[in-house]
C-alpha cells in the first residue's frame, strides 16, 4: 500500500509526447489557459482564442511534436519541435509554454529534456528557439541547454547545436531520486497528518 501511494504520487506528474490527432484539445486548452502575460511570452505578442485555436489545430496537421507536462492528469506545460520545412533556414524550431500554477518547480527543464530526445532521435543536429527578450526564466532555461541568445526586434533568438551538447552529461527525462524523496517526503507529510486528524491532535493543537 506505501509503495503503491509512492507510485501514484510520481505518476500525478509526467512528461510524454502527445498524439497528434486524437489530443489536439489537451494542447489547445493548455494553451487556452495561459494568462495574458503568459501568451505574450509564448506567442510574442497577445493572441486571441481564435488564434490560438487555429494554432493549436495547424500543429496536429504539420507533423509538430507535442510534449506535455501533465500535473493530476491535465496538461499544464508544453514543449513543441516544430518540423525544419516550417522554417526559413531549414531548422527545426522549439517553443515552450508552462501554465502559472506549475512554475518553479522544474517543469520547462524536464520538457526540454525530452524535447531533445525526441530532437536526436529524428537525427536534429541543431534547434532553434525564439523567445520574448522580456522571458528571462526561458532564456536562463536556453542558455542552460547551450543556445547563445540575440535580441532583434524584441525578440531573443537562438541555436541549440545538438553535437555540441554531451548527451551522457544531459539530465534523464525520468523521474531523477530527487524527486522521487520529494514525492516520498509529501507523503509521508500527508500520511501523518491523515493520521493527527483521526486521532485528534490536530485540533488540540
Amino acid at each position: 500500500m506505501y509503495l503503491t501511494a509512492i507510485v501514484a504520487a510520481l505518476a500525478k506528474n509526467s512528461v510524454r509526447t502527445l498524439s497528434q490527432h486524437e489530443e489536439l484539445p489537451l494542447l489547445r486548452d493548455h494553451l487556452l489557459r495561459l494568462d495574458r502575460t503568459s501568451r505574450y511570452d509564448r506567442f510574442h505578442g497577445f493572441m486571441d482564442d481564435s488564434f490560438i485555436e487555429r494554432y493549436a489545430e495547424k500543429c496536429a496537421d504539420d507533423g509538430t511534436i507535442i510534449i506535455a507536462y501533465f500535473d493530476a492528469g491535465v496538461v499544464r506545460g508544453a514543449a513543441e519541435l516544430h518540423p525544419p520545412d516550417q522554417s526559413p533556414d531549414s531548422l527545426p524550431e522549439i517553443a515552450f509554454s508552462v501554465e502559472a500554477s506549475v512554475r518553479r518547480r522544474g517543469v520547462g527543464t524536464r520538457l526540454f529534456e525530452k524535447l531533445i530526445a525526441e530532437a536526436r532521435g529524428k537525427g536534429y543536429q541543431s534547434l532553434r528557439i525564439t523567445t520574448g527578450a522580456q522571458n528571462e526564466a526561458m532564456r536562463a532555461l536556453a542558455n542552460k541547454f547551450g543556445a547563445h541568445l540575440t535580441f532583434q526586434h524584441g525578440e531573443s533568438t537562438g541555436v541549440i547545436d545538438l553535437t555540441q551538447l554531451d548527451q551522457p552529461e544531459l539530465p534523464s527525462a525520468s523521474i531523477t531520486p530527487v524527486e522521487a524523496m520529494r514525492a516520498i517526503a509529501n507523503f509521508n507529510r500527508a500520511y501523518w497528518r491523515m493520521l493527527l486528524r483521526v486521532s485528534g491532535w490536530s485540533k488540540a493543537a
